[in-house]
């Protein structure tokens, strides 16, 4: 919203393509063993000798999964990370690498890419991953990013979406929710801001829900937590598009039902009371809401006494038979069907 009005502005052309990633990549370190080759070359170098390798990737396209009028290049950089690293921790693997690429058009003087490449740098140091590759190409419209993931894991480590059982409890850490009221709160400011530029927002009591929309962390400790409890889920996901997709999504890979109960759902204090406000009915947008990157997973039910008053984790359903289907139980005891109403990007 805080516009400086005479910023400094290199054209990206003066560097040439070669220049430009010279520059933009310096401040990316080597911190794992298993990169041999970093950037430098025709391609990345990884030995992971007995490991098994993970891998996902992500894009974000300004218009679609960001809006720069509120979302500073550095917390982009950031967050663009995160979202791909979540993956990784939603395997139960440990993140090693990434790669990045970015097209941009002549409207991002080289500061702007330097605040992104910024964001992208702190949050490599954050998860202690490596840097090691990417591309950077001109773009017609606004800034794409795109990122790879690489992980390591031993086999026996992995967890998939198709583990659980009838029999097993679902738990999802954090809370859920906060970074969709935070985008809610983010764009009415925006249509405020739009009608009134001098209008300065104070935005003091919504800072928990924008800090998780605008910078969210991925659960990389819920590895060793899980692994200091004894407990190996039996399948898990990460919550990028909403609690009700990610349950549906655990539920056809594993071919089993589940009832969620709305009286267990963790919500924050600020979301409840950003709700109330909103006049939006806070399980709606917990259960649909997406952007948590919250991990849900699923324990054996012998696990209970492990995790049951663990300030991390909150056990909110059971499995279930497939054949009794996917439901919400409401706080009245009245079983409402589950439907997938989170983020699609391809239809949104």
């Amino acid at each position: 919203m805080i516009e400086d009005k005479n910023p400094q502005r290199t054209s990206i052309a003066q560097l040439g393509e070669f220049g430009l990633i010279e520059h933009l990549t310096k401040n990316f370190d080597v911190k794992q063993e298993s990169t041999l080759k970093s950037i430098g070359d025709d391609a990345a170098v990884l030995d992971f000798k007995d490991k098994k390798v993970v891998v996902s990737t992500d894009l974000l396209i300004e218009g679609v999964h960001f809006d720069l009028a509120y979302m500073p290049l550095k917390h982009l950089g950031y967050k663009s990370v995160v979202v791909n690293v979540s993956d990784i921790c939603a395997m139960n693997a440990r993140p090693t690498q990434i790669t990045v690429s970015v097209a941009v058009s002549n409207r991002f003087p080289l500061e702007a890419l330097e605040e992104l490449f910024e964001g992208i740098t702190h949050a490599a140091q954050e998860y202690k991953v490596d840097v090691v590759g990417g591309d950077t190409t001109s773009s017609q419209k606004g800034l794409i990013i795109s990122i790879t993931a690489i992980g390591e894991a031993d086999e026996d480590e992995i967890v998939y979406r198709n583990g659980a059982k009838q029999t097993d409890l679902l738990v999802v850490t954090g809370d859920i929710g906060a970074a969709y009221m935070g985008l809610q709160v983010l764009e009415r400011e925006k249509q405020v801001f739009q009608v009134n530029p001098n209008n300065q927002p104070d935005l003091d009591a919504y800072t928990y829900l924008i800090e998780r929309q605008l910078k969210p962390e991925a659960r990389k400790d819920v590895r060793t937590l899980l692994h200091a409890l004894e407990i190996k889920p039996t399948s898990m996901i990460d919550i990028s598009d909403g609690l009700s997709s990610e349950i549906i999504h655990l539920c056809r890979q594993s071919k089993v039902g589940c009832n969620l109960y709305e009286d267990k759902l963790p919500l924050d204090p600020q979301f409840i009371s950003t709700c109330e406000e909103f006049n939006i009915d806070s399980t709606t947008v917990a259960i649909n809401g997406g952007e948590d990157y919250e991990l849900l997973f699923t324990i054996d039910i012998n696990d209970f006494d492990k995790i049951k008053g663990n300030p991390n984790f909150s056990i909110i359903g059971h499995m279930a038979e497939e054949n009794e289907g996917i439901h919400l139980v409401t706080r009245a005891n009245t079983k409402i069907a589950l439907k997938a109403r989170g983020w699609d990007s391809l239809t949104e």
